[in-house]
């Protein structure tokens, strides 16, 4: 892809925060999507055992990545049409078909081990141990903890151990 195709895609996609971060929408408020509607950034999970990744939104465009994770979490980064922008926990990513995207919440064990708990709470028994990279169902937050379904064990786990999640995130 040339220089200027790159240059176009990169201009695209600053303008669209340029534009929403331009009219008027103040840090407390949402950016949203511009063709879903949804909050960006937001996270999602990969609905295919594969998905590539592109450099621009469209299947002319190079592909850089494969994520190869099933349910693997995502964040959603910009929006071009059926296209969405996505990266994973280390930062990489590009532009993938949202057809490869599932709306079910999944986290990532983002530390060396993470204790699953029988309540959220540091003092409650530790019902299994989970290591990194451990990918997890997402079924409840509070602001401090997070109720996890993963390797048949159901519990909760400090979000701070877990990629997948937003710090301010509650779920019920």
């Amino acid at each position: 892809m040339s220089q200027k195709t790159m240059n176009y895609w990169a201009r695209i996609a600053a303008l669209t925060v340029f534009s929403a971060c331009g009219s008027g929408i103040s840090s407390a408020e949402e950016l949203r999507g511009t063709v879903t509607n949804l909050p960006i950034p937001r996270f999602v999970s990969l609905k295919a055992a594969e998905g590539n990744v592109r450099r621009g939104p469209s299947l002319s465009h190079r592909i850089d990545w494969v994520f190869r994770h099933r349910d693997m979490p995502l964040r959603v980064t910009a929006e071009f049409g059926n296209w969405r922008r996505v990266e994973d926990r280390e930062g990489q990513g590009g532009w993938i078909h949202y057809s490869l995207l599932s709306g079910a919440r999944t986290v990532i064990v983002d530390r060396e081990s993470a204790e699953i708990r029988s309540q959220p709470a540091a003092e409650a028994p530790v019902k299994a141990k989970a290591e990194a990279g451990v990918i997890a169902r997402l079924l409840e937050c509070t602001i401090d903890w997070c109720r996890i379904a993963a390797g048949g064990e159901k519990g909760w786990v400090r979000k701070s151990e877990l990629w997948g999640v937003s710090p301010e995130e509650t779920r019920e």
